[in-house]
């Protein structure tokens, strides 16, 4: 599904040259659930940003869906971005002054989804986040653990086979990191694809393969020890 061949990520200030990724390979098959771990300034946050499209300044291939991406151009890449990917960050990024329901839907608005249509996929998303009775609600009417999880829903509301979480559960009291760890678990079960930036070991546990950067370099890949199950 995923796979990227000798990325290289250099950052340019003036006439210093600071090399972030120093020839990625990597593959992430079909129904995988990746956490991607390493310190401040291991690379795997520039790594995320060319995993989830938004990023197309780099050397290497990426392969995505068995299409080579490497050189689309930047609204091509738009699209991937919102029919292909589904995006779950740390600060929830929801909406304030519109309801849970219209948070939902906005992707779908982006992909020009009939109106009818998006609200019936929007209710669906709810419900799988245990969220339909929230529909009408505001975003600051609602907990942080109930936030991530519209965010969730809203990331799996254009049915993308990928789901990329940075962070998901930083914000998080481990009640509902845990909830949201379950929900995760729930989609890839299902054959959602995951790769998730945590910078806590015991939610990397929750996850089937764990891979850490340092310096630049994948310095670990291995099946996640001990898994956790919820």
């Amino acid at each position: 599904m995923i796979e990227v061949r000798d990325i290289i990520k250099t950052y340019k200030t003036g006439d210093l040259n600071f090399q972030a990724l120093n020839g990625i390979n990597l593959k992430i098959d079909f129904g995988e659930f990746t956490s991607i771990m390493g310190p401040s300034g291991s690379g795997k946050s520039t790594f995320m940003n060319i995993l989830g499209c938004l990023d197309s300044e780099y050397e290497g291939k990426y392969f995505l869906n068995n299409k080579d991406i490497s050189n689309f151009k930047d609204d091509e890449l738009a699209y991937i971005r919102n029919k292909e990917i589904g995006f779950v960050f740390q600060a929830f990024n929801l909406l304030p002054r519109i309801s849970i329901l219209e948070n939902v839907e906005l992707p779908m608005l982006y992909a020009k989804v009939p109106s009818k249509e998006r609200k019936k996929r929007a209710l669906e998303a709810l419900e799988k986040v245990g969220l339909e009775d929230r529909v009408k609600h505001k975003s600051n009417e609602i907990s942080g653990g109930q936030k991530q999880r519209v965010a969730i829903a809203r990331a799996i509301v254009n049915r993308p086979k990928f789901i990329m979480a940075d962070e998901p559960t930083g914000n998080l009291d481990t009640k509902s990191s845990l909830e949201i760890m379950k929900i995760f678990q729930q989609l890839n079960d299902e054959g959602t694809t995951i790769v998730m930036v945590t910078h806590e070991p015991d939610i990397a546990r929750y996850t089937k393969r764990i891979v850490k950067f340092k310096d630049g370099d994948i310095v670990v890949d291995e099946p996640s020890k001990d898994r956790m199950i919820l």
